[in-house]
């Protein structure tokens, strides 16, 4: 088989996943917008791969095929990038509500008799009776 041809191929299918996963609720939207615009271009690109060579040449680039290369490395550092700044907003988010739930715990806990969570082995020993403290 031709690339030309594996690569329309694996574009139509990643469209038809992405659509899958977006029906399934497995894939937020604003995700797959991101993902059908890249399917989208992928597809054609690999059914008419002379498409980009004049715009490659023109930036000095040997063809089109490398600018393609070189624009899904910048893609991928760029999802890379933004994946690692959503976890970390999302790491500040649960610190922040994991304190908030601390501090109501404790609130009850000193004002209305909210009983207060023992260790796992504090839990056993109160528990079980065949073991002495």
């Amino acid at each position: 088989m031709q690339l030309t041809i594996i690569t329309s191929i694996t574009g139509v299918l990643v469209l038809v996943y992405i659509l899958e996963l977006l029906r399934r609720q497995q894939l937020r939207e604003k995700y797959a917008a991101i993902w059908l615009a890249i399917g989208v271009v992928v597809a054609p690109l690999g059914f008419f791969p002379t498409i980009l060579d004049s715009t490659a040449r023109k930036l000095g680039i040997a063809s089109g095929v490398s600018l393609v290369l070189f624009a899904g490395f910048v893609l991928l550092l760029l999802v890379s990038l933004h994946l690692s700044w959503e976890a970390s907003r999302l790491e500040a988010e649960t610190r922040t509500l994991a304190e908030d739930v601390a501090m109501m715990r404790a609130y009850l806990a000193e004002h209305h008799d909210y009983p207060i969570a023992r260790s796992n082995n504090d839990a056993t020993k109160a528990t079980d009776p065949g073991v002495t403290a």
